[in-house]
């Protein structure tokens, strides 16, 4: 096995971004638009793949975005992925978005989504390419493992139930 393909710890390709969200992310309500935490997550999402996988991967699907609490303007945006499973050159990367007000450290920073991420790692003529397994150290990300796969078994009866309709 090349030193590129040997299993990974979760945390090897842990990755935090932040934002101050200003009212270019605002929407028509003057809270921060869905579209812009989505982008984060997946910027987030994206460079834990890279991460992971040794190079360039790309988002092959958002399997769940859940938007929690409104995100205001002037909150710190803060997203928080890891690598939740990791397959033959597919990954799900879960992220957790937390926000905080600009002007008061005191207050906690409050859960305000969570999304998963399916990417797939590709080569220079951007067919899939094998990524790295990932180990898990601690009960939490045990839990994860399981469940990123139990929503890839899901993915994949959605697809085939779907396909099969379609040759009907």
């Amino acid at each position: 096995m090349s030193e590129a393909l040997t299993p990974r710890p979760v945390s090897f390709s842990r990755v935090s971004l932040a934002i101050a969200a200003t009212s270019v992310h605002a929407n028509i309500l003057g809270n921060v638009h869905g579209g812009e935490i989505m982008k984060l997550a997946d910027s987030t999402a994206g460079a834990v793949a890279f991460r992971h996988s040794d190079g360039p991967a790309v988002t092959a699907a958002m399997d769940e975005m859940t938007f929690l609490r409104p995100v205001h303007v002037g909150d710190i945006v803060t997203t928080y992925a890891q690598v939740n499973w990791a397959g033959r050159s597919s990954m799900e990367i879960g992220v957790r978005v937390e926000a905080q007000p600009w002007g008061n450290a005191a207050d906690e920073p409050v859960h305000v989504a969570s999304a998963y991420f399916v990417f797939v790692a590709i080569d220079d003529d951007g067919a899939p390419r094998p990524v790295p397994g990932l180990v898990t150290e601690t009960p939490t990300e045990v839990r994860r493992e399981r469940e990123a796969q139990i929503r890839r078994a899901h993915r994949l009866a959605r697809k085939r139930e779907i396909d099969r309709g379609r040759e009907a």
